[in-house]
């Protein structure tokens, strides 16, 4: 089993002075997470969702982050692949720059995009997003194949070479992020590994484990973007750990309060995310993160919806808050499950930088040896 974190560069103060210190925090925690053993960085890639993701241009977070680092993977956990976005050859053309400039490390996952607001600001449509995102991924695989390239479809490219070529042979990994059973079933069916990006716990992740498992028992391979698959599931596990459990447990409630709230604002027109004062207890944040999913809840079943974890996930705070026996037993969930990685969420708009370092050294000396020990 991987482990690994994610950073969304979220923050509460989204003044310049503030944004510019998180971004440096969140390399100075990339940097620290290869010393104490994880095995992989992911950054999103978001655009004007201010609060919610400072993270636009990963691409160059990724390479500082490579620059400074010898081991550790690099992973674009995602590149938005609609072509307003970025045409497929630069995605190409970057991510084979980076492989080789890091000796190998890079992982390339793909999204949609999809939020309101992002799409205003490139004039994507949402009815392009899925095809478009597929479209590219079978582009840019073909063209690290291939030494002349050419593409006839929505986009007409070539012939020419793609340059450079990466250092993975055929290329790096493929990753898709899904949220959703459909995307899972997608993935599968596309030969890439799946980025499990919910808040909604562990039964969620079994569930979405079973059904990845049986897209992949299933397919044909006739869907494959490339001319070998990579079945690796990754699976969110938001974090906090200290030696106070308590404080921990706070803080990580109260960040993913934040979170949750950001989310509602940028993906269902609800109010921008509030800051809640630190000495709040954690039983205050799970009241009103569970006050929240009724509300949603019952605006679904309004509208003949059916509430899925998907939607209600974020307001799940079972997760990997406490001291460092509390994350080894919830790893341990994830373990039995058979995730491939464990993907860390410790950057939330709250969460203070010097609680996000303590809570990478207590992973690092703690909870991955134990896993490490066990083989798994």
């Amino acid at each position: 089993m991987k482990f690994s974190m994610i950073f969304e560069a979220q923050m509460a103060d989204p003044s310049r002075e503030q944004e510019r210190q998180v971004l440096q925090d969140c390399v100075e925690q990339a940097v620290y997470a290869e010393e104490m053993g994880f095995d992989r960085v992911w950054a999103v890639e978001h655009h004007s969702l201010k609060q919610y993701a400072h993270m636009s241009a990963s691409e160059i977070f990724l390479t500082w982050v490579a620059a400074r680092t010898e081991r550790i993977r690099i992973g674009h956990g995602v590149v938005t692949m609609p072509f307003g976005y970025q045409h497929p050859v630069r995605v190409a053309e970057r991510a084979a720059m980076l492989d080789v400039l890091s000796g190998g490390r890079v992982d390339i996952g793909a999204g949609r995009g999809a939020t309101r607001q992002e799409m205003s600001m490139f004039g994507v449509r949402s009815e392009d997003t899925y095809p478009q995102m597929e479209e590219a991924l079978r582009i840019f695989s073909s063209a690290w194949r291939e030494d002349e390239f050419e593409w006839h479809g929505s986009l007409d490219i070539g012939p020419g070479a793609v340059l450079p070529r990466p250092v993975q042979d055929p290329h790096p990994p493929l990753f898709m992020a899904c949220s959703k059973h459909d995307t899972l079933k997608l993935a599968a069916e596309l030969g890439i590994g799946a980025l499990v990006m919910g808040f909604a716990g562990a039964d969620d992740v079994r569930e979405m484990r079973k059904v990845y498992d049986e897209a992949i028992e299933a397919r044909t391979g006739e869907r494959f973007v490339s001319d070998r698959s990579n079945d690796h599931l990754s699976a969110l596990c938001p974090t906090v750990v200290l030696d106070d459990a308590d404080l921990a447990l706070r803080l990580g409630t109260r960040g993913q309060r934040f979170f949750a709230e950001s989310i509602a604002h940028w993906y269902g027109n609800a109010p921008a995310p509030k800051v809640y004062a630190e000495s709040m207890g954690h039983t205050e944040h799970v009241a009103a993160m569970a006050r929240d999913r009724e509300e949603l809840v019952a605006k679904l079943h309004e509208a003949n919806i059916p509430a899925r974890p998907v939607d209600t996930g974020t307001y799940n705070a079972e997760h990997a808050y406490g001291d460092a026996a509390t994350a080894v037993d919830y790893v341990q969930q994830l373990a039995d499950i058979g995730v491939d990685e464990v993907m860390c969420l410790i950057q939330m708009g709250t969460v203070p930088q010097e609680a996000c370092m303590e809570t990478i050294r207590q992973w690092g000396e703690t909870v991955i040896p134990h896993f490490r020990s066990q083989g798994k």
